[in-house]
């Protein structure tokens, strides 16, 4: 997922939109988007919208289990269908596995397999990033999400003009999910909408340091994103080059290569391998 585009659960237009704007997968959103006397008509917006089947992977965030929509929230949309959910503000494992019991209760009562809906927490908080492995290692979860907006608030940073205050954060959740056997996590929104050139800088280093994509809040914002986070079309012929040379190699008898001067060996080609297997017809 490069790229995952957000929008208020209680506007249908903005929502039938986003379905249209080309992202990876759009977040359907509960949380902070929605004015607090809008919540229950953001449920019913979301299940109405959900009635047919949307032409994207759909994610929806709801709020964290410190509130009192939580339960709502579940109850709402257990059973639709979606790619997950996003847990809002995830401080720590057991906020996970609070949600797990009840999703787990939802999903028995409507006749769905228990742990059918795939959980991303969204990590936003100093406590959180140093409980990141723990968080990592809860139920259900599928990769998580960074909110460094939230995060640089509380460091009173000025994200994203003083953005090398989240690299620390960023690698420790590249780290926890790698050990904790997940997929890559997915970079935070970059609140300054026209900044494009800023953007790409952004998610740039966030794609250097393992992850998978980034969280965006307008269409513009899409083309620079998937950019960054898919390969070129010189590392799709690399990886081409790669696979087919140490193939031959491994029929010889040989593990080790090289190809253009560089070591090739069993990991180098298993990433190879990995990116034909998701962007073999340039997703550019």
């Amino acid at each position: 997922m490069r790229s995952i585009l957000f929008t208020p659960g209680d506007d249908s237009r903005k929502i039938e939109k986003a379905f249209k704007a080309g992202a990876d997968a759009v977040t359907l959103d509960l949380e902070d988007a929605v004015a607090y006397s809008r919540k229950e008509a953001a449920r019913e917006t979301v299940r109405e919208i959900l009635r047919q089947p949307a032409p994207v992977p759909v994610f929806i965030r709801v709020n964290s289990t410190s509130t009192d929509y939580i339960l709502d929230d579940l109850k709402a949309v257990a059973g639709l269908p979606v790619a997950g959910l996003m847990l809002a503000k995830t401080e720590c494992a057991e906020d996970l596995r609070k949600v797990d019991w009840l999703l787990s209760l939802l999903e028995t009562g409507q006749g769905l397999a228990r742990g059918s809906t795939p959980l991303i927490p969204f990590v936003e908080t100093p406590g959180a990033i140093i409980r990141a492995a723990e968080i990592a290692g809860g139920p259900r979860v599928r990769c998580l999400a960074f909110g460094g907006v939230d995060f640089s608030q509380e460091l009173g940073l000025n994200y994203p003009a003083e953005s090398d205050g989240l690299f620390l954060a960023r690698s420790q959740l590249a780290l926890a999910s790698r050990a904790a056997g997940i997929e890559p996590p997915l970079d935070t929104v970059f609140p300054d909408i026209k900044n494009t050139g800023k953007l790409s800088s952004e998610a740039g280093i966030a794609r250097k340091l393992g992850f998978q994509g980034k969280l965006i809040i307008h269409p513009a914002q899409l083309e620079p994103v998937n950019s960054v986070f898919s390969p070129t079309p010189e590392e799709l012929e690399y990886a081409r080059k790669v696979i087919a040379a140490f193939e031959e190699a491994e029929a010889g008898g040989r593990a080790v290569i090289q190809v253009d001067g560089k070591m090739i060996e069993y990991p180098i080609v298993r990433r190879a391998r990995i990116i034909l297997s998701l962007f073999g017809r340039d997703s550019r």
